[in-house]
């Protein structure tokens, strides 16, 4: 009898599931949910850089990706062996004592502080920067050594101390804190005791200072010193932590009478986006896989003999069993990568949003036609001229910070900059300065790599910039000088999670066999060019130079 997974990969914007033929990695049928409250910005303040998502989003788009893909399939519920969940991270949320996160509970429904805190919500800076001093201060372990030896803001512990400072009535009723894959994956399993069920490896090791070595999370005695609330935590959260490889559970009988699948069927244990992406896109030993969307993740997987006892310094962290059982998981990334287009793109519409789509000349339809013309031709006619511009004409100089920095040396302090405006300066220089930014911010975590002993061989892209964007893809292989392999996938993450189901449902031995089976083919290949990498060289000097003023210059 043939069988069949699912994927469920939740992204900053929208929720997607594949449904997945393990014979053969074949997609079946795929649905994209797009959060409605997140669209409306609710609970968001782009101003302080607070980004909360409420759990319904997460809810209605797990009910309806799901029940989609399994009508559009019309495959026999009986067949659907395994799901798996990926989401986003460090995106953290606070529960009760009977697992219903706050945001549901009457008192919290309108409370930002009671919702999913969104891996971008850098609220938390200045208790990532006390994490930080303590960790290197307090004479005891330092925590933070298997997490690039920085804490960040974008984080577990630094997002539930904020909340718990500003927000007593929060702080009372949180029973506990679940990442967000962790949640979803405990409302699909039949598994409701908060203290056994299975928590995700890759989100503890990577974002909560999880590490085997000590014990688990850190000490008491060291989370007692940042605040006595997070000492109590630590008992009402986990000891042990599992791969994606394994079962937290099976499907419970009130969400299989919703999906309308059976309670036969095994959830797999969660994990973070990029690492699904990466097992999806057929990540092997010295390989970069970059997970390009509105920010980057970048993940490489690594033996325990090469890496020996080395702890790369500036990056977000290394994991035993994060990405492939058996090997270790590491993790870089931008901020932000599309979202520094998304932001030059909204500065470019204003005029467009507040002018010309509020004029009385233009009728409703001719407003939403031009909306849609805009939306079509607006980042590809920019990419058309920028590439036409010769590398002798002046182009300003960016940084990509608009976000912070994520690595290496995570700093969410940062703030991006512009150089070189002139008269001359058009819409078209200024996107190509900010495509530049992003590959230069790019060549930075592989230098740290490479300059940490972590060889790179081969890179692959992965996400709607991979595929959308040759002319970001060919200015990257030229900044990298190095070939980039884009995988065909639409959904990589969504495969990589349907990967882990197949695996934790017994189809497959290992996650390197299935991978081998399932995962996805690529279908571009960029090639540096051999004229562009010595000008690419020059201008990513001039980059250092300008992110050096920055960060020891300007102070928010």
């Amino acid at each position: 009898m043939k069988t069949y997974v699912i994927g469920l990969d939740y992204g900053s914007d929208s929720v997607r599931a594949v449904l997945i033929d393990t014979q053969n990695g074949a997609e079946l049928a795929s649905e994209v949910y797009w959060y409605p409250r997140w669209k409306a910005q609710q609970y968001c303040n782009p101003s302080e850089n607070l980004f909360r998502q409420h759990p319904l989003d997460h809810i209605e788009g797990l009910e309806h990706t799901i029940t989609s893909v399994v009508k559009q399939s019309e495959v026999n519920p009986e067949t659907v062996v395994g799901i798996c969940i990926d989401t986003t991270g460090s995106s953290p949320m606070p529960l009760n004592e009977a697992g219903v996160p706050l945001a549901l509970v009457d008192g919290f429904k309108e409370n930002p502080n009671a919702m999913m805190v969104l891996w971008k919500d850098h609220t938390s800076v200045n208790e990532a920067n006390e994490i930080n001093e303590l960790a290197r201060s307090w004479g005891g372990e330092d925590y933070t050594k298997y997490e690039g030896g920085i804490y960040s803001s974008e984080w577990f512990w630094a997002k539930i101390l904020h909340i718990a400072r500003e927000d007593k009535a929060i702080k009372n009723a949180a029973y506990t804190w679940m990442e967000h894959c962790d949640f979803i994956t405990y409302l699909l399993a039949d598994n409701k005791d908060l203290k056994s069920f299975k928590r995700s490896r890759c989100a503890a090791g990577h974002k909560a200072m999880w590490h085997e070595s000590w014990g688990g999370l850190p000490a008491k005695e060291f989370l007692f010193k940042l605040d006595p609330y997070l000492s109590d935590l630590r008992d009402r959260l986990y000891d042990d932590t599992f791969t994606s490889n394994e079962t937290a559970g099976h499907l419970n009988e009130a969400w299989a009478t919703k999906l309308g699948l059976t309670t036969k069927c095994v959830i797999a244990v969660g994990t973070f986006d990029a690492h699904s992406g990466a097992v999806g896109a057929k990540v092997d030993n010295n390989t970069l896989v970059r997970v390009m969307g509105t920010s980057t993740c970048d993940i490489m997987v690594s033996s325990y003999e090469t890496l020996g006892d080395i702890c790369v310094k500036g990056i977000c962290g290394q994991v035993d069993g994060s990405v492939i059982p058996g090997m270790i998981g590491l993790e870089a990334g931008q901020s932000a990568f599309g979202d520094v287009l998304a932001w030059f793109k909204g500065i470019l519409y204003w005029p467009i949003d507040n002018l010309v789509l509020t004029s009385a000349i233009l009728t409703d339809d001719q407003k939403q036609k031009l909306q849609e013309e805009l939306d079509a031709k607006f980042i590809r006619t920019l990419a058309e001229q920028a590439e036409k511009i010769p590398h002798a004409v002046a182009v300003p100089m960016a940084l990509d910070w608009v976000n912070g920095r994520r690595t290496p040396d995570a700093n969410q302090e940062l703030k991006a900059a512009l150089s070189g405006l002139s008269l001359g300066t058009k819409a078209p220089h200024v996107f190509k300065a900010l495509v530049n930014a992003i590959c230069f911010g790019s060549k930075m975590i592989v230098d740290r790599f490479e300059s940490e002993g972590v060889k790179i061989e081969s890179v692959i892209g992965i996400g709607g910039v991979a595929r959308k964007s040759p002319f970001i893809m060919q200015t990257l292989a030229n900044v990298l000088n190095r070939p980039i392999k884009v995988a065909e996938s639409d959904q990589a993450p969504a495969l990589g999670a349907a990967i882990y189901a197949a695996v934790a449902s017994g189809i497959y031995k290992d996650v390197i066999e299935a991978s081998k089976v399932m995962g996805s083919d690529f279908e571009a290949e960029y090639y540096p060019k051999a004229n562009e990498f010595e000008t690419y060289a020059a201008l990513m000097e001039s980059y250092k130079e300008l992110a050096e003023f920055v960060e020891k210059t300007i102070k928010k």
